[in-house]
């Protein structure tokens, strides 16, 4: 099969190296030529995701995947369209269109009659039927459903470990018609592996979700399921720190019953997905008041870190105000290279409000590539009042307080450090009940 994929970032890359993987004839597309340059060249131009630098040297080897910055040529020498293009949320917490639309003109320019375009970023109700549709139609003068076949199908995957979880889990496709899912089935038949799962009421493979609305519900479902359940578990670790109990030890006794799957409270809600589906959803749900608590909730828990801090340091009369704080944690979560609504922003915004000076560090950027995002470094050895873990990375595990002269207090905001590592240091964890 001819296949074109749109946009090379953190799942598209990883899709055209499946796709060209399984012998298909792969273009990628990206609009950044700096990108593009890497990828033909079979370097990985992000790290941390397992199997890509082998899997995408192979594939460029071979001849079965290219690359190119030319959106409507690479569609006209495809059957099948697989469309990776971010949406994301503006400052209003409202949908970004303007990237997807952009593709999509281009896309439509290109399209030739018999082409599945197939939809696979997240998307809110309605979008691929009543944005897109339209759109294709109106770029390409083709009509959908005579001439062009349509459907979503949601990628359903956490960076780090694609590959691993496109094996894993069933994937859902909704056509905009009979014929667009049937195409839409066949295809991804063809291009994935699936791991066996008995466990499954239909097995492992591709589901056919019935309609593209259905299947762009499917993902904001088990996203703003997550949201949700973050959101509770904050809401009872900021009791329990109330009344002085460890939340954590309450979970583990909830979920020994089946029915409970209460998730773990923290410091910040991060990444492309969870900040963000929750408000894709409530775009098209104005009652949806547990999704917006939720997301309000989750949205305070820097602020609520930063203010466990300020109590610790008061307790010797002084406070944030003129404190020098050590962030550790530039990622959104451990192990990756990521900053999308990482909660080192708010968490070093907050800190300054409160008239502290805030420095950063992380194990997977250089001092560099810190100040490139507005933050200052931290310096291993300067002296510090405090320190806030934002990241759960592997490293912080074997953080202790004699790497920091002058420390009085740490905000665990992951639960990760070793207490014994900080004996002598006022030392408190989110939802620690003080501990």
């Amino acid at each position: 099969m001819k296949i074109c994929v749109v946009a090379l970032g953190k799942i598209g890359l990883p899709l055209a190296v499946q796709f060209a993987g399984k012998g298909h004839e792969v273009v990628g597309v990206d609009v950044n030529p700096a990108l593009v340059e890497l990828v033909g060249k079979g370097a990985e131009p992000f790290p941390g995701e397992a199997e890509l630098a082998e899997r995408l040297r192979a594939v460029v080897d071979d001849g079965t995947l290219r690359v190119t910055t030319h959106t409507a040529a690479a569609v006209a020498e495809s059957d099948y369209v697989v469309v990776v293009v971010p949406v994301v949320v503006d400052t209003d917490a409202q949908p970004d269109f303007r990237a997807m639309d952009a593709a999509t003109a281009a896309i439509g320019e290109g399209l030739r009659p018999g082409t599945l375009v197939s939809y696979e970023t997240t998307l809110p109700v309605h979008t691929t039927r009543e944005r897109f549709l339209p759109a294709l139609e109106k770029a390409s003068g083709l009509r959908c459903g005579t001439d062009f076949f349509l459907c979503h199908s949601p990628e359903r995957v956490l960076t780090g470990r694609i590959f691993a979880d496109l094996r894993r889990y069933p994937k859902l496709v909704g056509g905009i018609d009979e014929a667009a899912a049937a195409k839409a089935v066949a295809f991804y038949e063809a291009v994935l592996d699936f791991d066996p799962r008995p466990d499954l009421p239909r097995g492992n493979g591709v589901w056919d979700m019935g309609s593209a609305e259905a299947a762009e519900f499917a993902k904001l479902a088990e996203t703003t399921y997550r949201d949700v359940n973050i959101g509770l578990a904050n809401q009872f670790a900021r009791y329990a720190d109330g009344i002085g109990v460890d939340i954590h030890a309450v979970i583990e006794a909830s979920n020994s019953q089946p029915y409970s799957h209460i998730h773990r409270p923290g410091i910040a809600v991060g990444g492309h997905c969870i900040p963000v589906y929750p408000r894709f959803y409530a775009f098209n749900d104005p009652d949806a008041t547990v999704v917006k608590a939720a997301r309000t909730t989750n949205a305070g828990m820097p602020g609520y870190g930063v203010g466990l801090l300020d109590g610790l340091l008061s307790m010797d009369g002084t406070g944030l105000r003129g404190a020098r704080v050590a962030v550790f944690g530039v990622s959104y979560r451990g192990g990756v290279k990521e900053t999308a609504f990482s909660g080192v922003f708010p968490v070093v915004e907050a800190l300054r409000a409160a008239g502290a000076e805030a420095m950063v560090s992380d194990p997977m950027y250089t001092e560099d590539e810190i100040a490139a995002l507005g933050l200052r470094p931290y310096q291993d050895g300067e002296p510090v009042d405090a320190v806030i873990v934002q990241a759960d990375h592997e490293e912080y595990r074997t953080l202790s307080a004699d790497r920091f002269p002058g420390v009085r207090a740490l905000v665990d905001g992951r639960r990760v450090t070793d207490p014994a590592r900080w004996t002598g240091v006022a030392r408190r964890t989110i939802g620690g009940g003080g501990a």
